[in-house]
């Protein structure tokens, strides 16, 4: 079926909020079609992302004509204890960062010559 995510089985470092709010951060006017696709998950999936982060007060959006401008609370402080105090804004900062520059280290990896293991073996 066209269109439709491949399934991801097994964890992922980045939970599929971050990964969407990240899609926002570096596009306020993106469309959740692009977001569903960036991000490999299905546009109700999106759609229902959007909304645990506004209920949250995370996100919130106008509507201008047919289309959505999302502004994130970038003050808003990460909701596990672990992060007590750290603001949104500084992992968007770091996810926006490593995707700016996730091309060129895909490319690299794919070009390097392999390298002898550490343990010598």
């Amino acid at each position: 079926m066209d269109g439709v995510p491949e399934p991801h089985t097994g964890w992922t470092f980045l939970t599929n909020h971050a990964r969407v709010l990240a899609a926002i951060a570096d596009n306020p006017n993106v469309r959740i079609r692009n977001i569903a696709a960036h991000c490999r998950l299905t546009e109700r999936a999106v759609q229902k992302i959007i909304s645990d982060l506004e209920q949250d007060g995370y996100l919130s959006h106008t509507r201008e004509g047919r289309t959505n401008t999302y502004r994130i609370e970038a003050g808003k402080v990460l909701r596990h204890p672990a992060e007590a105090g750290l603001p949104v804004a500084e992992l968007l900062s770091l996810l926006i960062q490593a995707e700016a520059g996730h091309t060129s280290a895909s490319q690299q990896l794919r070009t390097a010559r392999p390298r002898m293991p550490v343990d010598g073996g």
